[in-house]
């Protein structure tokens, strides 16, 4: 099939090489404009541009896809069929109806789960035991248009953001292919999704990571692992904030070399105390149960296991956390 591939970060790669593999033709591939990253403000090309630029395949960067002027650009690539992957900007009914085959999504959740910009962090904060990714024929609304192919992921106990989002990325390489197969042969039935089920993945934001430690040892669990790596869960130490990499859900303090330095009334402390220290962690109590926490990043600071912070900061049982 001729293909116009519609996407932006590190998502949407793998999908574009394996259709790239499955020997169809991408005419062209749109994307984000270039922006300024890091410290230096740099301006960087997205990850899809850099994989089209390796390939030697057309790039378009329009700053609206709507405006008249990119819609006849994408008009005159004359494509069966858009896939789009984490593109970033929504595509008017105009370009929907474009190609053959219209356009087709790769979108991370098990629809009608977790529509919008953040289905693979909020499976994890939500605490979901799988999710995976559904291809859909895009319509107007935001991911809500007829299913096409689905494929299940167990979420393991240990999942990060972005473990998950590696995971995932290889899968819908991997189901984006088989649908282009199934279209072109005509075998795939549009499945309508049930707005019953459906709920919404809001974009990530920074005021996220603050840690409250009124919430459950479990939840704040699910909360770090799923803002990994960005924006980071964090709280705050001593007046400077402390971003939480892993830790762990636990009942009481344990599995420790040596006996923890324990605080005397730990029963009765506030949420965001720390009730134990060993040398190779610190438990902070929490709305229900206690917070292992086994590595972290002080500020201004490289990320570190527990055991190397207690070494500089000498953490104590008492000492409270904001």
């Amino acid at each position: 099939m001729r293909v116009v591939f519609m996407g932006t970060p590190d998502f949407a790669v793998g999908a574009l090489e394996a259709i790239l593999k499955a020997g169809h033709q991408v005419a062209a591939v749109v994307t984000q404009p270039d922006k300024p990253k890091g410290r230096g403000k740099e301006i960087q090309m997205t990850p899809v541009k850099a994989c089209a630029m390796a390939h030697g395949i057309p790039v378009f960067q329009p700053v609206k896809v709507k405006e008249k002027e990119a819609v006849e650009t994408l008009r005159g690539y004359n494509a069966d069929i858009f896939v789009v992957a984490a593109f970033g900007q929504l595509l008017s009914e105009e370009i929907l109806s474009m190609p053959e085959y219209g356009c087709v999504n790769i979108h991370a959740s098990l629809l009608p789960k977790y529509r919008g910009a953040g289905p693979i962090q909020w499976a994890i904060i939500n605490g979901e035991e799988k999710t995976g990714v559904t291809i859909m024929q895009m319509d107007k609304g935001l991911d809500t248009g007829d299913m096409l192919l689905k494929e299940e992921v167990v979420i393991d106990r240990k999942e990060t953001g972005d473990s998950l989002h590696d995971k995932l990325a290889a899968v819908g390489a991997g189901l984006i292919v088989e649908a282009l197969a199934k279209l072109e042969r005509g075998e795939l039935a549009p499945e309508k999704q049930n707005e019953e089920e459906t709920c919404y993945a809001k974009r990530l934001q920074k005021s996220m990571g603050r840690i409250d430690w009124q919430q459950s040892a479990g939840k704040l669990d699910c909360l770090i692992r799923g803002l990994i790596s960005w924006p980071g869960a964090y709280t705050v130490l001593r007046g400077k904030n402390l971003k939480i990499w892993e830790a762990e859900a636990v009942e009481r303090p344990g599995g420790a070399p040596e006996d923890p330095a324990v605080c005397p009334d730990s029963a009765a402390v506030l949420p965001g105390t720390v009730v134990a220290v060993t040398r190779e962690a610190f438990y902070v109590k929490t709305g229900e149960g206690l917070l292992k926490m086994l590595a972290v990043q002080p500020e201004g600071k490289k990320r570190m296991p527990v055991k190397e912070f207690l070494l500089g900061y000498q953490v104590k049982a008492g000492e409270q956390l904001q």
